[in-house]
């Protein structure tokens, strides 16, 4: 295929860039109208937290969706349908009524708003040369993780000025801006296809399975406790959103100055070895935050410090984990980038359903879910390499 220009590359990025930061502010902006849900709408504040499951979960079936009609339908007129689809959905969820219709809503968003986070990495492979495809999502997780640390914010800002529903309303309305921009740029690259290609083939490769889910449960991990963060600071420490806004701060900011030296870092050290170090930093943060709770420490500022090397293993690994899982679909990108976040968004799913009943005793139980996951992920990276030399 031959790579647009420039200019027309940068569109590209800069749209495909909007378009997932969409997906994420699904949950990031979200986040903060979670503990005021049960006095708004009515429910528990477990069920509140269902309110984010199900679109993670939701997402799940989009992921699938998406990666399979890659191969019959053109790339850009499933963004705009996704992007549409997204629009409206969101507008239902700010007219809910109570909180077990939004919790459907939520169910059905998830899907119709997979569609860029499916064919971002085959997009960003398409666009640019094996070398600029690393950077390029090195960049792109970079500026896609300002999202949590940036959402949240705003989330709280729209919170006080006019209540939960605006968040959604907001969604709805960029959703539908993008899908217009999509419509009236026609140079977008089509992802690549592999029609041959299944889900069941890359389920049993070895290889692809090792780098998808050593990220995929990595970066899971990550997010069981920031999803559980908010209600566990502030039902059950009696602390105020304020303390995960400053969390949240210190670890995008220091995902973001790894994973833009993660490429570097690779040429020179490998790429293996960054991988590995990235995930083991990260399951050393979840491990030292548990210790700590365990111990019966509750101070944010130390929470905040030891949240710090979770980002940092992420940014680390982040960008030449995914590149390298994509390429181990042997070109069918579509669907192996979106058995990649379907394994993150699995794992937050279950995690954060899991954690649910739990957040109101603090973020003992959140911590414990990230550690597990993180463990797991370290395990699936190590267990085939260490086999592999036995053999």
């Amino acid at each position: 295929m031959t790579m647009p220009p420039p200019k027309g590359r940068s569109l590209a990025l800069a749209l495909i860039v909007a378009s997932t930061l969409l997906g994420l502010m699904g949950t990031d902006l979200v986040l903060p109208a979670v503990p005021s849900l049960p006095e708004a709408l009515g429910g528990s504040t477990a069920a509140a937290q269902l309110v984010l499951a199900a679109y993670v979960a939701g997402t799940a079936i989009g992921l699938l969706a998406f990666g399979a009609l890659g191969d019959r339908v053109g790339t850009r007129a499933l963004l705009i349908a996704s992007l549409l689809l997204t629009g409206l959905v969101s507008f239902a969820c700010a007219a809910s009524t109570d909180i077990a219709t939004l919790i459907a809503l939520r169910a059905v968003q998830g899907p119709v708003a997979s569609g860029p986070a499916v064919f971002a990495p085959a997009i960003v492979k398409a666009l640019f040369d094996e070398a600029g495809a690393v950077r390029a999502i090195g960049l792109l997780g970079s500026i896609e993780s300002l999202a949590p640390a940036l959402a949240p914010i705003l989330g709280v800002w729209l919170l006080a000025l006019g209540g939960w529903d605006l968040s959604f309303e907001l969604i709805g309305g960029l959703a539908v801006l993008l899908a217009i921009a999509f419509a009236l740029f026609p140079a977008l690259p089509q992802a690549a296809r592999r029609p041959s290609g299944s889900y069941r083939r890359l389920l049993g490769d070895p290889v692809y399975l090792r780098y998808a889910l050593s990220h995929a449960l990595t970066l899971g991990g990550l997010l069981v406790f920031v999803f559980g963060a908010p209600a566990a600071i502030v039902r059950g420490m009696g602390g105020a959103l304020s303390s995960f806004i400053v969390m949240q701060i210190c670890g995008i900011a220091t995902f973001i100055v790894a994973a833009n030296l993660a490429g570097t870092l690779a040429a020179r050290r490998g790429a293996e070895r960054m991988i590995a170090i990235g995930t083991a930093t990260c399951a050393a943060g979840a491990l030292a935050i548990l210790a700590y709770l365990l111990a019966g420490g509750g101070d944010m500022w130390i929470i905040t410090a030891l949240f710090v090397p979770m980002n940092l293993g992420l940014g680390l690994r982040g960008p030449p984990g995914f590149f390298r899982a994509v390429i181990a679909s042997h070109g069918d990108d579509a669907r192996g980038a979106a058995l990649v976040i379907l394994g993150v968004v699995g794992a937050t799913a279950l995690g954060t359903a899991a954690v649910a009943p739990f957040v109101e005793q603090g973020l003992t139980a959140p911590a414990l879910a990230a550690t597990g996951i993180e463990i797991g992920a370290l395990l699936f990276l190590l267990l085939p390499r260490l086999s592999e030399q036995r053999n």
